[in-house]
């Protein structure tokens, strides 16, 4: 929790300090919002979390909530926005996943904390169990093994986070997102589990983001299951 809380200093710095980064549409190419190896926590932590997104008053940013929450394990592309069932690379990545999911528990974690950041607002993520961290090593190594390459570059992921809000055009009003993130710095949102590991696509919706599941993988079982 420390290491949070670090975080959470430099992040509010960022943006009083005028640091703050935003997002665009996404584009044919673009280096952010590619397809990305993810886990979306389910149960009542998902609602605590979108009811208190919704209390964001961030007009023109992207304020996530539902099935748009997830906890990212690597980013593996740029941005496309046709991804067919037989693409070799998502063929790789989901056989990558299923490699790496197999035999693994759901993994279980603790959700607290609101913090902000140079692009956003972000929940903490706070493992209960080694899954998200042996998820994560399993699933570089398997694309290794496949000759296929991340857009982490060897980065190492070991701040575990859910997004609540991106920014998508210049921050006027840094204090305001400060002062609601530290009116909500100690928000428990309870346990969550994570029992599915997924390959997914992003799309701009109107001003929001939607998440598209192109293959799937239940922890503890092995094969990845395409979406047609």
């Amino acid at each position: 929790m420390s290491d949070f809380a670090e975080f959470r200093a430099k992040g509010r710095e960022a943006l009083l300090s005028g640091r703050a980064t935003y997002d665009s549409p996404m584009v044919e190419g673009a280096r952010r919002w590619g397809a990305a190896a993810v886990l979306r926590p389910e149960g009542e932590v998902v609602a605590r979390l979108t009811d208190l997104a919704a209390t964001l008053d961030a007009p023109g940013h992207w304020v996530h909530g539902g099935r748009t929450l997830h906890v990212t394990i690597s980013s593996l592309e740029p941005y496309r926005e046709n991804i067919p069932v037989d693409d070799p690379l998502r063929t790789a990545y989901g056989a990558a996943l299923a490699e790496a999911a197999e035999d693994l528990p759901p993994a279980r974690a603790y959700l607290a904390g609101v913090s902000p950041h140079p692009g956003g607002v972000l929940v903490g993520v706070h493992p209960l169990d080694e899954t998200l961290d042996t998820l994560r090593k399993r699933f570089a190594g398997a694309l290794d093994a496949r000759r296929v390459k991340d857009l982490d570059h060897g980065r190492v992921r070991d701040f575990w986070y859910v997004s609540v809000l991106h920014f998508a055009a210049p921050l006027t009003d840094a204090g305001r997102i400060v002062e609601w993130c530290d009116a909500h710095a100690d928000a428990d949102f309870g346990t969550a589990e994570l029992p599915t590991a997924e390959i997914v696509q992003f799309a701009l919706t109107g001003t929001a983001v939607r998440v598209d599941r192109l293959e799937q993988v239940t922890l503890g079982t092995a094969g990845p299951r395409p979406l047609f």
